[in-house]
């Protein structure tokens, strides 16, 4: 007997990796689908996977975000379809090649889909959240936003901006009742490395964790209202002194007086 649904989750870059594994967890717990990504093949394969296995309705939604009238159609999804209760902000692409051997283009590229997609379908899934009481946000981050300097700059830099986008719309949405949670990988078993042009086999497998578990260890943060999830970080105190010590600097950023270390003129 198929079990009642509990809403619709959207989710992006839903045919691979991470992306696919929210997809079926989601529908085990009761989701139907709405699944977005460039290859329709692999998004109807993975459709007739998750139906057979939990009977929950799943939706095929072929879009290349990078692409102006494709995000628009998305966007209009999230605006008019109202069963829809998650948004699964998974799209992206990355690079671990220095700024200065990085083609520009693809840089812009990568800015438009990490931080332009994923901005304009929040904006577009959040009001209607809001209006009906209920609803979450998943926005796919990474630990180089934390630590730019691992990777490639722009992609840092575009990571930076999802984990603290995240951080002020939990802020903004705080008392709407609207779930917010950005999730910080480390390096993941999934092809986004073999697209980077640097396969997975090349890297440390002491630091490579299966999606599977990246996925699961971030559902459960997010049962528990875990705003920024890290499933790879077993050290918690570390990040807890972290974010204390950041946040401890705010009424301090700001004054109308030059800070004493100066020499004034």
């Amino acid at each position: 007997m198929t079990q009642q649904s509990k809403g619709t989750a959207l989710i992006t870059g839903a045919s691979s990796g991470i992306g696919a594994i929210y997809a079926e967890r989601l529908a085990r717990r009761g989701y139907d689908l709405v699944l977005v990504a460039r290859n329709r093949e692999r998004l109807n394969a993975l459709a007739s996977r998750i139906t057979t296995e939990t009977q929950q309705n799943v939706e095929v939604f072929p879009a290349d975000l990078s692409k102006a009238d494709d995000l628009v159609k998305v966007e209009r999804k999230l605006r008019e379809d109202v069963s829809i209760r998650l948004l699964v902000n998974n799209a992206g692409i990355g690079t671990h090649t220095s700024l200065l051997e990085s083609n520009v283009e693809r840089m812009a590229e990568m800015i438009s889909l990490n931080i332009t997609a994923l901005t304009r379908l929040t904006y577009a899934a959040v009001p209607g959240f809001v209006a009906r009481q209920q609803g979450a946000v998943f926005n796919i981050s990474s630990i180089a936003g934390l630590a730019p300097e691992l990777l490639n700059g722009v992609y840092g830099g575009s990571k930076a901006f999802v984990t603290a986008f995240s951080q002020s719309l939990h802020k903004e949405l705080a008392d709407s009742g609207i779930k917010v949670q950005a999730v910080l990988p480390g390096a993941t078993a999934t092809d986004f490395w073999q697209i980077g042009g640097l396969p997975v086999e090349n890297l440390d497998p002491g630091i490579v964790m299966s999606a599977h578990d990246l996925v699961e260890g971030a559902l459960q943060d997010f049962d528990n209202d875990v705003l920024l999830s890290i499933p790879s970080l077993h050290d918690l105190q570390a990040f807890y002194h972290y974010e204390s010590s950041r946040q401890a600097l705010f009424s301090q950023l700001s004054s109308n007086q030059l800070a004493p270390r100066y020499n004034a003129k």
